[in-house]
């Protein structure tokens, strides 16, 4: 089965997170088959907290995969994330 996972990066005491699409069998930090966006739990002010490609999450939910309860919970809020700001110049 496949599902939507975090994938943790960082070092200790700073922890971020890769949404990955993966095999259910395979380890939580291991091979995955694609990357679809990011979550920084302890993003500053102006930094951005969550991104998501939301075509690709469309089209991983079309075809079958699960996203995980803590996955679901972001994407709720996925929403409501400011988006990010345009450059100035």
């Amino acid at each position: 089965m496949v599902v939507i996972r975090l994938s943790r990066g960082g070092s200790k005491h700073r922890p971020f997170y890769n949404i990955v699409v993966a095999d259910k069998r395979v380890r939580r930090d291991g091979r995955f088959i694609e990357r679809l966006g990011f979550y920084n739990p302890v993003a500053k002010e102006g930094e951005e907290k969550l991104r998501v490609a939301q075509d690709r999450l469309t089209y991983w939910k079309g075809v079958g995969a699960q996203a995980s309860p803590t996955v679901e919970r972001l994407l709720t809020q996925a929403p409501a994330a400011p988006a990010a700001a345009p450059a100035q110049a």
